[in-house]
C-alpha cells in the first residue's frame, strides 16, 4: 500500500477581516466534533476574527457575540456543532491547564484555540494549525498546515474555499 504524501502548508492572503471571517466560515461547514484549530499570530492579528467566521460555519446563530475569551479563558458557543474556545494568552503554567477542561471539550465539541503556541504539548496530533500575520497595509497572510487526519481534511477545506470565492 502506498503511504500518503504529506499536504504542503497552506498560504493565503487576506485583504480585509471580512474575508477573514468568510474563508473560517467556510471551514466552519466543514468542521465534526473533535476538531481542534490551533490559532497564533500576535496581537491584533486577526485570531479572533477567524473564530468568529468559524463559529458562523458550524452554526452559531449570528447574533451572539464571540469575542476572546482572555480573560474567562474559555466561552463556549452553541451551535450545529458547539465551538469551544478558548485563549491560552494568560495562562501562566501547564499546571493550570487541566482547569480548563481541555479533555473535555476535544471530546464534545470543536475547539479554537488562541496563542496555542504558549501550551502546544496540550494540543492533539490531529490538529490544523493556523498562524496569522499582519502585513503593512492592514491585509493578513493565514498559514495553515494540517497534522493528521482531520487536520489534513480541515487544510483541504481551507484549499477549496479559494476556488468557491465568486
Amino acid at each position: 500500500m502506498e503511504a500518503k504524501q504529506p499536504i504542503p502548508p497552506a498560504v493565503i492572503r487576506l485583504a480585509s477581516a471580512e474575508e477573514t471571517r468568510r474563508l473560517a466560515a467556510h471551514l466552519g461547514g466543514h468542521v465534526q466534533v473533535g476538531d481542534v484549530i490551533a490559532l497564533t499570530g500576535t496581537l491584533g492579528a486577526g485570531k479572533t476574527t477567524f473564530v468568529q467566521g468559524l463559529a458562523l460555519g458550524l452554526g452559531v446563530p449570528a447574533g451572539r457575540h464571540v469575542a476572546s475569551p482572555s480573560f474567562a479563558l474559555v466561552n463556549e458557543h452553541p451551535g450545529r456543532i458547539d465551538l469551544v474556545h478558548i485563549d491560552f494568552y494568560r495562562i501562566r503554567s501547564p499546571a493550570e491547564l487541566p482547569e480548563l477542561g481541555l479533555e473535555e471539550a476535544y471530546d464534545r465539541a470543536a475547539t479554537a484555540i488562541e496563542w496555542a503556541e504558549r501550551f502546544p504539548e496540550w494540543l492533539p496530533e490531529d490538529t490544523l494549525r493556523v498562524t496569522l500575520e499582519v502585513e503593512d497595509g492592514g491585509a493578513r497572510v493565514l498559514h495553515a498546515q494540517g497534522d493528521g487526519p482531520r487536520g489534513h481534511a480541515l487544510l483541504r477545506a481551507l484549499r477549496e474555499s479559494l476556488h468557491d470565492e465568486p
